[in-house]
């Protein structure tokens, strides 16, 4: 019978055979033989394990990106590194109406990929706390005095230089932006003031600051800014990594023709505060409009913008919808609604020859205070008499028409145009009195239930007042509510719930809301996406420097600590390869005296052998 020879073509000559009954005849080789099979055998394991470490250590990197990046930011509570040359700075001033607050935060060097954002976050100082800083009264207040103003900045700016190292000042941009204060004031106020700020700053201070650092934003751009900055810290600007991740298809603004693109679902925002309640999310398809009215309306209230580093890259195009809603606070729609409590009953009151709410003993029976609770609405010297009767689905109705919805269709409060929300596959985040409203006294924030948020608010509302306040002395609601809270509580409830299902026409079987006061327990600003959209250009240059790294999308994320791996079994395999050649060479040595004189002529001239006794 036969057998089967296996030979490998490297520079040593050597075989082995596996005969008829398939034995490997490896024993017929000799120990040097063996030897050299061994290490080659270590080599390519040495090799294949390289790469599969390598793989799933990148593979797990990647699977668990999006973890290990939520859990970098919840314990993100170490002081900054000042002395590292490869983090940088940047600095924001948010000028509000009652003051003005700076933030400095910071970021590593960008790690090469067109697809990624700065990893910006606060700056924290030796002590680990945010290096924030505030002083008051706002900036508006020197519309009078605007030379003036870079002087009450200074101690701002100062904060920020003590922080920020020496050697980073002449790179980090500074930008100053201005909110609702300053939007009220005349434009030519506004420039005298801005002017002061780009005169005065550059002498005083090295920062990167230049006209367009220093501006009056609108409402709108502060929506975005808040958007932006709350799907960054959530990670929804990273490109998708996993089958589970919630998804969406979105139509590129400009290019409505194009194929849509699949990437991370986006969260909306709700954030209702004392006087305006806003609201601002994604529309990720062209949507139509009902008049050439409601377009024209639209366009004041879509925002187009790139968050990728290069223009071209349109799949970082993002289409939001941002409205701002006065007088729809909380607090601003409870005067609203004593105003038309206190007009509506002093009517009826002429007309019908009545006395309500005129004494404590005839008071006007309010559904939206707590049951049994007494409340006065002091008005042109006349004082309306109120009490409780804490029924929530009647505050409900009698509130209603303050939505002030109209027959339109895609309209939300106050008949402004909304476009449609995919409520099956939406996301949605309520901050300030969303939180409050579901926390402060229910203990219900977080996940959002209709139904149970209804059961709890109507309890709450039917309960007497003097339960409520013993309550309150036992500490049994939230430690920052006080009684302003409980006394409105049923009132803001009844309005929270209206605004959300009736004003947005959010179903009531909705599940997809979570009331916050943090994000990943931390307090997240519109400057952070002030300064990630500000800044989104500056990875560019990273990567225009890794122009090899940046057209090789697959090793991309390999660093060194990788790398040294596959180099290692690289160099392995090289070595054995010359010392396997070494060895031919001594076996041919030891092998001339037998082959003859022909043989030698051969080896020591390189010309043909007639012929050479032996296999090779």
């Amino acid at each position: 019978m036969g057998r089967i020879g296996l030979s490998c073509l490297f520079p040593a000559s050597w075989h082995f055979s596996i005969s008829p009954v398939g034995c490997p005849r490896i024993l017929n080789t000799n120990l040097r033989q063996i030897i050299v099979i061994s290490l080659l055998a270590a080599a390519v394991s040495l090799l294949y394990f390289s790469v599969v470490i390598i793989r799933n250590k990148y593979g797990r990197l990647s699977k668990d990106k999006k973890f290990q990046r939520y859990l970098a930011r919840v314990t993100d509570v170490e002081a900054t590194d000042t002395n590292n040359p490869n983090v940088n700075y940047g600095i924001v001033v948010d000028c509000g109406s009652s003051g003005s607050r700076i933030f400095v935060y910071c970021w590593p060097r960008h790690n090469g990929n067109p697809h990624d954002l700065l990893d910006i976050r606060q700056m924290r100082d030796k002590n680990r706390k945010p290096v924030v800083m505030k002083i008051k009264p706002g900036i508006s207040e020197f519309a009078t005095s605007p030379e003036k103003v870079s002087d009450y900045i200074s101690p701002l700016l100062n904060f920020a230089a003590e922080h920020v190292p020496r050697a980073k000042h002449k790179e980090t941009p500074l930008y100053i932006l201005c909110t609702a204060g300053m939007r009220i004031l005349p434009e030519s106020q506004q420039k005298a003031i801005l002017e002061d700020l780009l005169t005065d700053i550059p002498v005083h201070f090295d920062f990167l600051f230049s006209d367009s650092h220093a501006e009056v934003i609108s409402g709108k751009q502060e929506g975005v800014y808040a958007w932006i900055g709350i799907n960054f810290v959530l990670g929804r600007f990273e490109h998708i990594e996993d089958d589970d991740e919630a998804v969406v298809e979105v139509n590129i603004p400009g290019s409505e023709s194009s194929e849509a693109i699949l990437r991370k679902r986006t969260a909306g925002i709700l954030d209702m505060g004392g006087v305006s309640t806003q609201i601002a999310y994604e529309v990720p398809k062209t949507v139509s409009f009902a008049s050439s009215q409601q377009e024209e309306v639209a366009k004041n209230l879509l925002a187009e913008f790139n968050l990728g580093c290069d223009i071209h890259q349109t799949e970082h195009v993002y289409r939001v919808y941002v409205a701002t809603f006065l007088g729809f606070g909380g607090n601003a729609a409870r005067q609203r609604y004593e105003d038309r409590i206190f007009a509506s009953t002093v009517q009826k009151n002429r007309l019908l020859g009545k006395q309500t709410g005129l004494t404590p003993d005839t008071p006007y029976l309010d559904p939206c205070l707590p049951l049994d609770i007494k409340d006065e609405i002091q008005q042109n010297g006349q004082t309306l008499y109120l009490r409780g009767t804490g029924d929530f689905d009647l505050c409900r109705e009698t509130i209603q028409p303050f939505m002030n919805k109209t027959n339109e269709t895609q309209t939300s409060l106050n008949g402004v145009y909304q476009p449609p929300i995919h409520f099956q596959n939406s996301e949605f985040y309520g901050f300030s009195e969303f939180y409050y409203c579901t926390e402060d006294v229910l203990r219900m924030g977080g996940d959002y239930d209709a139904a149970a948020f209804t059961r709890a608010a109507k309890d709450y509302c039917a309960t007497k007042w003097s339960i409520l306040r013993e309550r309150f002395d036992r500490g049994l609601y939230a430690s920052h509510a006080d009684l302003h809270r409980l006394k409105y509580q049923c009132f803001k409830s009844a309005w929270m719930f209206e605004v959300f299902h009736r004003g947005f026409s959010f179903p009531v079987n909705y599940r997809s809301l979570k009331t916050a006061l943090q994000v990943y327990d931390k307090e997240v600003q519109w400057t952070l996406g002030a300064i990630l959209y500000r800044t989104r250009f500056l990875p560019l240059r990273d990567i225009q420097q890794e122009t090899f790294r940046a057209s090789h999308a697959h090793w991309r994320g390999f660093s060194f600590v990788y790398n040294h791996y596959l180099f290692s079994g690289c160099f392995l395999v090289v070595l054995l390869a010359i010392l396997l050649y070494l060895l031919r060479l001594r076996r041919i040595h030891r092998r001339a005296p037998r082959s003859g004189s022909a043989a030698a002529v051969w080896l020591e001239e390189g010309l043909p052998s007639q012929k050479i006794a032996g296999t090779l």
